[in-house]
């Protein structure tokens, strides 16, 4: 799938923009200052398929703290920034790779100018994140006063020559972000960073973001992704993963195929579909993987899997690319299935 074309912007060594791949990103909910604390939970992250980190600052003592940060971990870091720009500097001296500004509470042009002056000499790319709810007053919420917004802060930053730039426009409403992006996709040059805002818990995040970010991705907008879930971060990535490939944007994930089981299933397939759902999270292959309840959904609608069982009465058939292989007794399904999923 060909993406819009967009400025590419280096962040720490990832680029983003100015090609087909969709970058992952997530944020810690340590407290930064608590550098052990967050370095633990950016590596989980990192493991778990993260490409990008944001860490919020909150006060000096968290901008300090990015040096140490930076220090213990592998992906870049992003600064998340409001209301103080003086945070934004000492974040820059401490390393971060990218900030995050909100142009709806940060205002003061000679500061957002010093902001600048040192991104360039640090390299330091800029996000101007634009959410629907934190919108300058003097604006009247639509998506078209997002864009207007974006346009104001980018004035200043054209105007000292600076480019490094990435762009997102987030809202709690998907509709809203939908309108948002693909305006802001059509107006502006830079790269896109996708998101929901304040999208809820998992089930309602999953949802909304689907929504959302799988019509923008479809129709070839949007850099990077972060899927904002009231959760443990890990369930970001693993939602991200999920839908990039689900809109075959990528191709080491491993994707399970299953059936919702009817009043024919015979055997106890639903702890399987956990236990293999939770495994397949850790596995980074091109491969699908079905789990059906009986013969009649099972190799037959399944045949495109590379790997399946379906299930008989306290047993399941074991078959790959839809041809059968052999019988497998129920206490030993899901070791079988592991087995031969390593082995692909």
């Amino acid at each position: 799938m060909n993406r819009t074309e967009t400025r590419p912007v280096n962040v720490g060594g990832v680029q983003i923009g100015g090609q087909n791949k969709v970058v992952i990103q997530s944020m810690t909910n340590t407290k930064t200052k608590d550098v052990e604390a967050t370095v633990k939970q950016i590596r989980k992250l990192e493991d778990a398929g993260c490409e990008i980190i944001r860490v919020a600052i909150l006060d000096m003592e968290d901008a300090k703290a990015v040096k140490q940060i930076k220090e213990q971990i592998r992906i870049p870091l992003v600064c998340d920034i409001h209301f103080n720009p003086d945070f934004a500097l000492q974040a820059i001296r401490s390393g971060t790779d990218k900030i995050r500004l909100n142009p709806g509470n940060i205002e003061d042009e000679d500061k957002i100018k010093e902001i600048v002056e040192l991104c360039k000499e640090r390299h330091v790319p800029i996000r101007i994140g634009i959410n629907a709810g934190s919108l300058n007053r003097k604006y009247k919420h639509s998506e078209e006063a997002m864009i207007e917004s974006a346009k104001d802060h980018l004035r200043i930053l054209e105007s000292l020559d600076f480019h490094d730039i990435c762009l997102s426009f987030k809202s709690s409403d998907p509709l809203e972000c939908i309108k948002a992006y693909k305006l802001a996709a059509a107006t502006f040059p830079y790269p896109l960073h996708l998101g929901v805002t304040e999208a809820g818990g998992l089930l309602n995040s999953t949802i909304k973001s689907s929504l959302a970010l799988g019509n923008l991705l479809l129709d070839g907008i949007g850099d990077t992704i972060r899927i904002s879930i009231s959760d443990d971060p890990i369930e970001e990535i693993r939602v991200a993963k999920k839908l990039l490939r689900a809109c075959g944007l990528r191709k080491d994930v491993a994707n399970l195929v299953s059936c919702p089981t009817c009043g024919r299933i015979q055997y106890d397939m639903l702890p399987i579909v956990k236990e293999m759902e939770a495994y397949l999270d850790t596995v980074n292959k091109d491969i699908t993987v079905a789990i059906m309840g009986c013969p009649v959904n099972g190799p037959q609608e399944a045949s495109r899997a590379d790997i399946g069982v379906a299930g008989g009465k306290d047993q399941a058939i074991l078959f790959k690319k839809g041809q059968i292989v052999r019988s497998i007794p129920q206490d030993q399904i899901i070791a079988v299935l592991k087995q031969e999923i390593e082995n692909y």
